[in-house]
């Protein structure tokens, strides 16, 4: 088995013009989630996969994964811990800031920004981000700018990746601070419809680079219901001209990316995610 399943070094050689010498760019390719027992009714899990059984062998097949639960609840020391001294060593982690200070903004944030902080701890060295995921409504107000930035702040001890869903923060004022405060801007892929944030190419932290493939449903996406918002298949096709237009040239100005399917419903974001590792490490598409 692959000590590193899921992990691809892209190197951009010399005299392309993205580059002027050689770079080499570390990809590691994962999902939103592990833990959905309709991923053992789909296949991807044996028949009668537990729970508790779910990230080791998600680890056989991926070397990243994005914590979804953090977003749901407060992140626990102890759990955290416990999550932590089972998984194989070469598994790092995303972890999604808790909804209750990116959704529902509740009054005492700062309170459990300091919660979060302590619960996700025992991630240490093992964490390549934290993801700050704002929602549609999340518009570039003062006010809205003003929490942000608070936001960022109280999380600067960690490494930091922000999803913007709103087409106003597509500005340049908007990744000339983010590369500032060296935080990575999350490149996105999902359906083109209006008021959404597009999908860009920008790297504002060359340390790493963060993509979410969210699938195109355009039909689904604003249902309200998760399962048709999420539900999207991916072609080879697909996924190596998303390479070409977007992975490679980010590629060029980071050391490492991080790339995480979200289209979860019948386990097509595993399946999704092994096709563009065998993609990134082709380097072309199979029918070439």
């Amino acid at each position: 088995m692959n000590a590193s399943p899921g992990k691809v070094d892209m190197i951009i050689p010399a005299g392309t013009k993205m580059v002027g010498s050689s770079h080499q760019c570390t990809l590691y390719v994962g999902t939103c989630g592990y833990s959905y027992t309709e991923w053992v009714d789909s296949g991807f899990y044996p028949v009668n996969t537990k729970n508790s059984a779910m990230l080791g062998l998600y680890s056989r097949c991926f070397s990243v994964v994005e914590l979804n639960y953090t977003w749901y609840q407060m992140a626990r020391a102890d759990a955290v811990a416990r999550m932590v001294s089972k998984a194989p060593e070469h598994l790092l982690f995303a972890a999604k800031l808790t909804r209750t200070m990116t959704h529902e903004r509740d009054a005492d944030w700062q309170e459990q920004l300091v919660l979060y902080c302590r619960g996700i701890a025992p991630l240490k060295k093992r964490l390549v981000a934290v993801l700050v995921q704002l929602p549609p409504d999340f518009d570039r107000t003062i006010d809205n700018r003003n929490y942000l930035a608070a936001l960022l702040d109280g999380l600067q001890e960690f490494p930091i990746a922000v999803e913007f869903r709103h087409v106003s923060w597509a500005v340049d004022s908007v990744f000339a601070e983010l590369e500032r405060r060296k935080v990575s801007l999350v490149t996105v892929d999902e359906p083109e419809l209006p008021g959404l944030f597009p999908s860009l190419d920008i790297v504002t932290n060359p340390a790493l680079f963060y993509v979410r493939f969210h699938g195109r449903n355009s039909t689904g996406w604003r249902s309200g219901n998760m399962q048709k918002k999420f539900n999207y298949d991916y072609s080879e096709e697909e996924l190596y001209s998303w390479t070409e237009s977007y992975i490679r040239p980010m590629a060029a100005r980071a050391d490492r990316g991080m790339l995480f399917f979200n289209n979860h419903v019948r386990a097509q974001a595993p399946r999704n995610a092994q096709k563009l590792a065998r993609v990134l490490a082709a380097g072309k598409r199979s029918s070439d």
